[in-house]
């Protein structure tokens, strides 16, 4: 009964993962300096982060090599969990949005896509990318 669904919420896992990731990849390119003292990481880094974030983002939305682009996304997710939680201390939820659960939403998100995939929707399928 739901596996006639799974296609589309794939696409629309991707769609809104990718897009997240793209939103916040942006500002690591036009406020570099700003994010880097903020993340206390060079200014190398954070471009690197961003055109990660923003690639990765592009190919989910895709569905372009799907499995790749989730499986780098969710080491940009481990890496910002370990920062919040081991290095920052910042709780789990905070009312002004600061805390870790919706970077531990993205972590799972992409597990999902990491292990199943992108679904018929998209250029994977079109093109038999498959892993």
């Amino acid at each position: 009964m739901a596996v006639q669904f799974v296609d589309v919420s794939l696409f629309v896992l991707r769609l809104f993962v990718g897009a997240i990731f793209l939103f916040h990849g942006l500002p690591k390119f036009k406020m570099t300096a700003e994010m880097a003292a903020g993340m206390k990481k060079s200014k190398t880094f954070v471009v690197l982060l961003g055109f990660v974030e923003m690639i990765a983002g592009l190919a989910l939305i895709l569905g372009f090599y799907t499995k790749i682009a989730a499986v780098l996304l969710g080491l940009v997710m481990i890496g910002a969990l370990y920062h919040k939680i081991s290095k920052w201390k910042v709780p789990f939820s905070t009312m002004n949005g600061t805390g870790w659960e919706f970077d531990l939403v993205l972590l799972g998100s992409n597990l999902v896509l990491v292990a199943i995939g992108g679904g018929a929707i998209s250029l994977d399928a079109l093109l038999g990318i498959a892993f």
